[in-house]
């Protein structure tokens, strides 16, 4: 199996790999997701860590099973050969209505065929008002490429 675009990564194949992942978190579809990392694809994931593409696919369905109408950003941080930092946003609300931003970074590891062997995530959550809320649905078409404010 394979998922390009392919290490090592230039401008414009590193702006493919994030946009692919934006796209495919907003799907919140953990059996689609998973298929981007390798079968022994190893997470640190805030606190947690979790290995293999098997507990990805629990991992996702626990997260937005409590994580409801999840949305998220991801910018372009760096890069260079088979390694991307990004960073991000999303927001989604609890089963009591709180809705939160969540702020973080992300550093991953791929292999030759494309795949991520490695991701590691820190993440922030800070509570917001619906109101406050910027975040609805995946990335339009005309934002795809437009970086997002820091908060």
């Amino acid at each position: 199996m394979s998922r390009p675009p392919f290490p090592p990564f230039d401008e414009t194949t590193t702006a493919q790999k994030v946009q692919a992942a934006e796209d495919a978190w907003n799907t919140r579809d953990p059996e689609k997701v998973a298929l981007a990392y390798t079968e022994d694809s190893v997470w640190r994931n805030r606190d947690q860590h979790v290995v293999g593409r098997e507990a990805i696919v629990r991992f996702l369905t626990q997260k937005w099973e409590r994580e409801l109408d999840y949305a998220l950003r991801k910018e372009l941080w760096a890069f260079h050969g088979n390694r991307i930092a990004v960073r991000f946003q999303y927001e989604s609300h609890d089963a009591a209505g709180q809705w939160y931003r969540s702020y973080g970074n992300e550093l991953w590891e791929f292999t030759e065929d494309g795949l991520m062997r490695r991701r590691e995530a820190s993440i922030n959550d800070v509570p917001i008002t619906e109101a406050e809320r910027r975040i609805f649905g995946p990335r339009p078409e005309e934002e795809r490429g437009v970086g997002f404010p820091v908060f």
